[in-house]
């Protein structure tokens, strides 16, 4: 009988070990994290934890979950729950404060509701809290900021209300607060803002805040990006102290109540109008609205208060009036002469933009870079009488003869020689056939072959030309010259020796250049920067180029980066698109390299709606993309053949993701650059740099100057 019993036993105690022992062997962090499991409604959660089982002996294989071995602990710790986008509805389980080594919480773009619970925060190693997107109510906890080490607070897009607690002012290593598209209402207080040493971005767009906006906001020196504070009911007038933060920083006031002059001092220099928006009671620089007289009443309106019927004692005398005209239309010849005399000297001694650069066709600018802000907007001068030659050309032209009319006064060769040029098909576009054709001289000239039409429209085309060819700079293509017959229409420009970006970053086979180093890929960001903001802001039409893609940035034998093909779709507009290969002036050339139109994943979201007009921000989208292939080495054109890991369709979406999930450096950085260890800090800054280019918002993209003067930052 004992022996049975003990047989018994035995088999009873091996039948436990073989069946309850894996369900008690969840670590505490796996039994923690079942607790959000049950937390989210069904069907969605079964789909998205399918593989969270309470049997497993760890949580660090289960969907979302990032573990790291901790020094003492025997078993891998849980750092990072990412379960974002799932479409997930539930409420946020406490028992997620028990997670002592969670760094970062992704739950975005969820259906989460119900208010933050304050137990969360005993997670204290929290650092990066991506809860927005989701239908989370209740005030901030006040309790927020005993995560000491918190850096990332994003909650935007919830319907969390309240005031914001003085206690944020503890959050001392906090780089991010975004709480836009909230209810949070009463006024913002003063105390935080000087404690925030490390705060680079602040969005608090979209609430119901009210009152003054705190002077002390201005003590955020590492403030960078956007100052958002849109979309609230914020009254007074602006405290001259936003003009302390750093210069690169954009304001975004739009649609509040705020009144008064705007300062221009600081950063209130760098300002467009867009940032003071549907402010009815603001006034001065840059809004069109001037503040004089704002204050006083019209002079009809002197004559209603209560003395109105009282008639004023004396008037002027005649002879005072006529000595008061005198004077004042001698004053006014005066000045006359005065701006006759400084025009007549400007045209004889300057040549417009200092960005003009003189040398003669066919050699390079070696001189020194002029900087955008040395460009003075006003370089129209040398190129009036030239203009009016040019039309008297274009009139003969017009009539049938057709002619070659030189923009720039260094190039000289005559059509005949231009007609006896050999010639090569670089390549083929919706924006005409270019050629590389090379003169007499073994000078080689880019020639863009445009459409057939628009024998009617000289004058509006020769008036683009002339708009194209005044732009001057060290980082956009030069036009030299331009053809116009009743079938015929070209362009002639520099010709740019080493091709385009695209074929530098990806070569000829779809593989990287080795010789693209992190220094050489600085050089043509920053470049490439100059050049589109130059365009921006100071050339004649202040261009949107509409089409910024490598494929548009050449680049010479030194990878000094150049702006091409910018202010043609007018162009083709009036000529037509039919420009075909064969017959004609220069046609029937043997085609060597034709680059075929793709998907444009370079173009901002609002442009990829039908209808919507190009706006220079579209650029900046655009520009920041480039930034971010530079940086990861990855395209996001698919080629039409095949599929490689370099090619990553939505781009901005990808780095977006890995910054949030704090995923390393080295996942996201190209290969190729990895071996470069002293460039990690400018990476990081050319990241960031891209990030703010690439904002779904336009209003909340820098301008082009602001980028070009951040990258100019970079590495110096």
């Amino acid at each position: 009988m004992k022996e049975q019993l003990a047989l018994f036993l035995l088999f009873f105690c091996f039948f436990f070990s073989k069946n309850l022992i894996p369900v008690l062997s969840l670590t505490p962090d796996g039994l923690s994290l079942l607790s959000l499991k049950s937390a989210v409604d069904q069907p969605a959660g079964g789909l998205v934890f399918a593989d969270w089982n309470e049997n497993d002996e760890t949580p660090c294989r289960w969907s979302g979950i990032s573990c790291m071995n901790i020094t003492g602990d025997p078993d891998p710790r849980v750092v990072g729950i990412a379960v974002s986008g799932k479409n997930l509805r539930g409420y946020i389980p406490s028992e997620l404060g028990n997670l002592k080594y969670l760094r970062r919480l992704n739950l975005h773009n969820n259906n989460f509701y119900g208010s933050i619970p304050d137990q969360l925060f005993n997670a204290t190693s929290l650092h990066s809290l991506f809860l927005y997107g989701n239908n989370l109510s209740g005030s901030l906890p006040p309790s927020i900021c005993n995560l000491p080490r918190l850096q990332n607070l994003d909650l935007s897009n919830n319907s969390l209300s309240g005031s914001l607690p003085e206690s944020l002012k503890n959050c001392e290593q906090l780089q991010r607060l975004i709480l836009a598209h909230n209810k949070f209402s009463g006024e913002i207080p003063a105390g935080i803002w000087p404690e925030l040493d490390n705060l680079v971005q602040l969005d608090l767009s979209s609430n119901e805040f009210s009152g003054s906006i705190p002077s002390t906001l201005g003590e955020l020196k590492s403030l960078s990006g956007t100052l958002n504070l849109s979309f609230n009911h914020l009254s007074g007038k602006l405290p001259k102290s936003l003009g302390d933060l750093p210069v690169t920083v954009s304001f975004d006031l739009r649609n509040n109540n705020l009144s008064g002059e705007i300062p221009e001092t600081g950063s209130f220099a760098n300002q467009g109008p867009t940032a003071f928006l549907n402010n009815p009671l603001l006034c001065g620089f840059p809004l069109q609205k001037s503040c004089k007289g704002s204050n006083i009443s019209p002079s009809g309106s002197q004559n209603s208060g209560p003395n109105s019927g009282e008639s004023p004692k004396k008037g002027l005398s005649p002879g005072l009036i006529i000595l008061i005209s005198a004077a004042d239309a001698a004053g006014v010849a005066l000045i006359g002469l005065i701006i006759v005399y400084i025009y007549w000297k400007k045209k004889d001694s300057s040549n417009g933009c200092s960005c003009t650069g003189k040398g003669k066709f066919g050699q390079n600018d070696k001189g020194k870079l002029c900087s955008l802000c040395s460009c003075v907007c006003i370089n129209g001068f040398k190129n009036e009488d030239s203009e009016f030659e040019d039309q008297e050309k274009g009139e003969r032209s017009g009539r049938g003869e057709g002619e070659l009319v030189a923009i720039d006064k260094g190039f000289s060769f005559e059509l005949d020689e231009l007609l006896r040029a050999s010639a090569y098909v670089l390549g083929k576009s919706g924006l005409g056939i270019v050629y590389k054709v090379v003169l007499g001289n073994g000078i080689p000239v880019a020639v863009r072959r445009l459409g057939e039409g628009g024998e009617q429209r000289y004058k509006e085309f020769a008036a683009e030309v002339q708009a194209i060819g005044k732009v001057k700079h060290p980082n956009v293509v030069k036009l030299r010259a331009y053809y116009w017959a009743p079938d015929e229409k070209l362009l002639i420009s520099d010709f740019i020796s080493n091709g385009n970006l695209a074929t530098a970053m990806r070569g000829r086979n779809g593989q990287p250049s080795p010789s693209l180093s992190w220094s050489t890929r600085l050089k043509i960001a920053k470049g490439s920067a100059r050049g589109l903001a130059y365009l921006h802001e100071c050339s004649p039409r202040k261009f949107v180029h509409g089409d910024i893609k490598p494929s548009n940035i050449l680049v010479d034998n030194d990878f000094q980066p150049y702006i091409s093909d910018f202010g043609l779709n007018r162009l083709i507009n009036i000529t037509g698109n039919s420009s075909s290969s064969s017959g004609g002036f220069i046609g029937g050339l043997p085609y060597k390299s034709i680059q075929t139109e793709r998907n444009n994943n370079y173009r901002a979201p609002e442009a990829r709606v039908p209808g919507n007009r190009p706006t220079q921000k579209w650029d900046v989208y655009s520009f920041g993309v480039v930034l971010l292939e530079l940086l990861t080495g990855k395209s996001p054109e698919m080629s039409p053949t095949t599929s490689t890991s370099t090619e990553v369709p939505d781009l901005v979406r990808w780095v977006r993701k890995g910054f949030e999930e704090e995923n390393p450096l080295s996942d996201m950085v190209d290969p190729l650059l990895l071996q470069e260890v002293h460039a990690k800090k400018e990476v990081l800054a050319v990241f960031h740099v891209a990030l703010a280019c690439t904002e779904a918002d336009p209003e909340i993209r820098p301008r082009m100057k602001t980028v070009s003067e951040n990258l100019e930052r970079i590495g110096t």
